[in-house]
């Protein structure tokens, strides 16, 4: 499920939805700045394209470098807002769920304060709004059976392994 693509002009960030599994349910990353609970994103810079800078900023703020994008690389994207930029958020998997809040050379200190991994119903709670569609939607997607890479990359109209 893939939403329309944003115009260039106003996707600046990207960020993932980090998820891992635990006793058979899922939990999600949640990052806190001050009084703000999200998702790890950033800036996406111009040489880059918007997953590649949401991989980059999830190891940058959290260190967590073990993603995996077994739904594919479906995105949900926020609803522009005055004065807000509009966001991409993909969804992964990260089955070492290790996390550590580095400090930002920019900074001085890590970017967020907290982080905690929470259900869902948890999340909703903890974030505003404007991201509850994402956690909802990141639900959604985890219900979903993952897709295995090989089959991903398959050519259209055969799948991974069978022989031309």
């Amino acid at each position: 499920m893939k939403a329309a693509a944003a115009p260039a002009r106003l996707l600046r960030k990207a960020g993932v939805a980090v998820l891992r599994p635990l006793d058979g349910q899922w939990q999600g990353l949640m990052l806190r700045a001050y009084r703000n609970w999200g998702f790890a994103k950033g800036e996406i810079e111009p040489w880059e394209g918007p997953l590649d800078a949401a991989v980059r900023e999830v190891e940058e703020e959290t260190s967590v470098n073990d993603l995996d994008f077994c739904w594919g690389d479906v995105f949900m994207e926020t609803t522009p807002r005055t004065g807000h930029k509009l966001a991409r958020y993909y969804i992964a998997v990260s089955p070492e769920a290790r996390v550590f809040l580095p400090v930002s050379a920019e900074l001085g200190r890590p970017e967020h304060h907290e982080f905690r991994w929470v259900s869902f119903e948890a999340a909703r709670v903890l974030l505003t709004p404007a991201l509850q569609p994402v956690i909802d939607w990141a639900a959604h997607i985890a219900e979903m059976p993952h897709v295995p890479r090989d089959v991903l990359r398959a050519p259209p109209g055969r799948r991974a392994g069978d022989r031309a």
